[in-house]
């Protein structure tokens, strides 16, 4: 059994993730956060002690840290003598905190895919751009390291498992659909980082349709759903990371994502690429200071972890899964529904951040109890999917499938 565990990052989902391991620390042992502003440890760490979150009687030591270093990283893991790393900064760190414990020894747990600050959308698959080159390299140094454990990706993921696994005997498609039905009532905000926000959506959006990769536009292919909770509901076809595993773990030939948007976002959105405001490469203002357009946009937009005390709605996040089960056409939809609401008052932060969040810490419990700690790197749909689904329903984030029989829990 592997405990005590090192959390990278102090932003909105690093929130929930403490929060959680707090709740859990009977399992998890001993928990230490780090980050490149002490300040923002340390209010989450305060905020624990102020909801009552421990499980066992504890406090949790807080670091300063350039992640970036993987020397002062590595020092940090063996200082705290953390054998189970929770990554949840800026995907821009992934590779020097998982370098960091491929070194140590420590089982490595991020919830979204690596990005090079100066690209983006890059050639698919895209995990192969960066994770996949370091799996051997886990291997030889029995690492376990569980890419991209968030909702989506990760839960998403367990989802295709087991629908692919247990639901059907072929999957022609699975379509990720993602509402956020909530509202914070700003003029214009992001749920999470800014920065990793709009560089989900400046590129090509690719999505894997019959067994190929097809490049669309942002905003380009609209659907309509009639979602459960959240009702009638408009998404667009976009691109994600999950695709880009599950198209090469799954033998599935139509795999596609969609996020659902209002009018407003789109039209703020399109103003601001128009504008040039959301790219990446610098330019010099008329006083000679060199700026990065979409870091100035970030640093004028509200925080997203501010967005919570006033939050409210619900999210539905699932798979609507098709193909055929003894011969005849099937589909179901696994899914989850969110309350912002309900989360700000368990740990302090908006829905979006706890469905991020929570799947982190229940396979970070995973490996601490063995079930999920593999000794290399996989992708959460190369696991086990129910023990990971049945935690999610103890932890707070309880899953549900619709099909022909109804909609119920759904459980194992």
């Amino acid at each position: 059994m592997k405990k005590n565990v090192l959390v990278i990052g102090a932003g909105g989902v690093s929130q929930v993730v403490v929060h959680k391991c707090a709740q859990h620390n009977d399992v998890l042992g001993k928990i230490s956060l780090a980050s490149r502003k002490i300040e923002k440890c340390q209010a989450i760490a305060e905020s624990v002690v102020e909801k009552g979150n421990f499980k066992l009687p504890a406090t949790i030591e807080c670091f300063e840290i350039d992640v970036f270093d993987v020397e002062a990283t590595k020092a940090l893991i063996q200082k705290t003598e953390s054998q189970i790393v929770i990554n949840v900064g800026p995907s821009f760190v992934n590779m020097s905190v998982l370098q960091a414990c491929i070194e140590t020894g420590a089982a490595y747990i991020d919830t979204a895919m690596h990005e090079d600050p100066s690209k983006v959308c890059e050639t698919p698959p895209w995990y192969a751009n960066y994770e996949w080159k370091r799996r051997e390299l886990c291997k030889q140094n029995n690492v376990t390291a569980i890419l991209s454990a968030g909702f989506d990706p990760g839960v998403v993921n367990a989802y295709a498992a087991y629908a692919v696994n247990d639901e059907f005997d072929s999957v022609d498609s699975i379509d990720i659909i993602d509402i956020n039905a909530g509202s914070h009532g700003r003029y214009f905000a992001t749920n999470f980082d800014p920065e990793v926000n709009f560089r989900e959506f400046t590129g090509t959006v690719w999505s894997w349709q019959n067994s190929q990769w097809v490049a669309n536009k942002m905003f380009e292919v609209k659907r309509t759903d009639d979602l459960p909770i959240v009702g009638m509901q408009n998404s667009y076809l976009t691109g994600h990371e999950e695709l880009h595993s599950l198209s090469t773990h799954l033998n599935v030939p139509n795999i596609r994502f969609w996020m659902g948007f209002g009018e407003h976002y789109i039209n703020v959105f399109n103003v601001l690429k128009n504008l040039g405001l959301l790219s990446v490469h610098p330019v010099k203002t008329a006083e000679g200071l060199e700026v990065i357009p979409i870091k100035v946009v970030k640093a004028v937009l509200p925080d997203p972890a501010s967005l919570a005390p006033t939050y409210t709605g619900k999210t539905c996040i699932g798979n609507l899964v098709k193909g055929k089960k003894d011969g005849k056409e099937k589909e179901i939809f696994i899914y989850n529904v969110a309350d912002h609401k309900e989360a700000y008052e368990e740990v302090g932060s908006q829905g979006i951040s706890y469905t991020a969040g929570v799947p982190a810490v229940a396979a970070a419990l995973l490996i601490a109890t063995g079930e999920w700690d593999v000794g290399e790197m996989r992708n959460v749909e190369q696991l086990d999917p129910k023990p990971f689904l049945n935690l999610l329903n103890r932890i707070g984030l309880p899953n549900r499938i619709k099909d022909e029989n109804g909609d119920r829990e759904l459980s194992f």
